[in-house]
């Protein structure tokens, strides 16, 4: 069917349905064959109902060159919906209060969203960090880190339920509320070892998704759930990427709504971190920590006090270092290592100093290429 690309000429959200009914109707149209939401929104306008819509459908597939054109039976809408009902997802439409008002930003905003979980987490701020799914244990710890430091700080993380960098990201923002989109849908968990994580987001934040019920996830999925995390996000944060990956369509569909845009460092010659340093060189915002993040949107969160983060953190000790006293700090740290293994802890205690104060400096280094981690936390020197 060819479509016109054409949108609401109205800046204003489209109306939510006005009832069951219409809600059903809708839901049938969108769902129908070669429908997509685009072709939904024009559809609507051109013929003021769903219903209208709907009886119009199979001419105008006639006229596209489509024959013995039908539209998805009513049994398939009562299908998902009672499979909603038995997950106990809710059905949200666009337009309607609990509809994430980041989201009518988007030229194909989803007509609806399945929520599984706490729909009041879809109106709070939200960063998104998304990463390598083979992400390194760097990577894995840095997105702890910011996913952690940037809950406290009063956002909802959202991310997209992939093993790596997504799954590190959604289980240290567990206590302070993580939003999950997934690819298929909000009723299968995709991959099936996150079944347990998927579990306790919908117990302590959000899973959603634009999908039907049921609906087991493929390849083409991925990028339009992609654009719903950077849709969500004030700001997108790339913590591993290799030069072509799912994270840089994020990133770049982030870009195209204005939003901001950051990435955490990694070394040239780690193939996982050659996506974030494109990134950086192209003008994103470099990452050290959660502090680096929320200054990037001060300047937004002061326009809009609702989105006003809880608490700023306190830049870390590694800030009020001088140049000096880094540069002893690292020839410390490589004095005390070489190619045996050495714990951290054991390594803190014998440069006797505080911890928060030796741990960004091992990160520094660890960017740098002259130490090595282990797994276990152990540090080996590599030059």
């Amino acid at each position: 069917m060819t479509v016109r690309d054409t949108h609401p000429s109205s800046t204003h959200p489209p109306l939510p349905p006005t009832s069951e009914d219409d809600q059903f109707m809708r839901l049938r149209l969108l769902r129908s064959r070669r429908v997509g939401i685009s072709t939904f929104q024009r559809l609507l306008i051109e013929h003021g109902t769903a219903q209208n819509a709907l009886a119009a459908l199979p001419e105008v597939a006639r006229a596209a060159g489509v024959q013995r054109y039908e539209i998805c039976p009513e049994g398939v809408i009562h299908a998902e919906l009672k499979a909603g009902r038995a997950a106990g997802a809710r059905l949200v439409a666009q337009g309607s209060p609990d509809y994430p008002e980041a989201l009518q930003d988007l030229r194909d905003a989803p007509p609806f969203l399945w929520v599984l979980g706490d729909v009041t987490k879809l109106q709070k701020p939200m960063i998104a960090l998304v990463g390598a799914r083979n992400a390194s244990s760097l990577g894995t710890r840095m997105a702890r880190a910011l996913a952690r430091d940037l809950g406290a700080a009063g956002y909802v993380v959202v991310s997209g339920l992939a093993r790596g960098v997504d799954a590190a990201a959604h289980l240290a923002a567990l206590e302070t509320g993580t939003v999950a989109v997934q690819a298929g849908g909000v009723d299968t968990i995709y991959p099936a070892e996150n079944a347990q994580l998927a579990q306790d987001i919908a117990a302590h934040g959000a899973r959603i998704s634009e999908q039907p019920m049921g609906l087991n996830p493929i390849a083409r999925h991925f990028p339009a759930r992609n654009r719903i995390i950077s849709g969500l996000a004030k700001a997108t944060v790339v913590v591993e990427a290799a030069a072509k990956s799912g994270s840089l369509i994020t990133a770049r569909d982030a870009l195209d709504l204005g939003r901001d845009v950051l990435a955490v460092p990694g070394h040239p010659m780690d193939a996982r971190a050659s996506g974030c340093n494109m990134l950086i060189r192209d003008g994103a915002t470099l990452v050290r920590d959660a502090s680096d993040v929320i200054e990037t949107l001060a300047p937004l969160a002061q326009h809009t006090q609702a989105d006003l983060p809880l608490a700023v953190p306190e830049k870390p000790p590694k800030d009020r270092r001088s140049l000096q006293d880094t540069a002893t700090l690292h020839q410390q740290i490589l004095a005390r290592l070489g190619p045996s293994p050495v714990a951290e802890d054991q390594l803190i205690r014998d440069l006797a100093r505080a911890p928060e104060t030796v741990a960004p400096a091992l990160l520094e280094l660890e960017l740098d290429g002259c130490i090595d981690r282990a797994p276990g936390g152990l540090l080996t020197r590599t030059a």
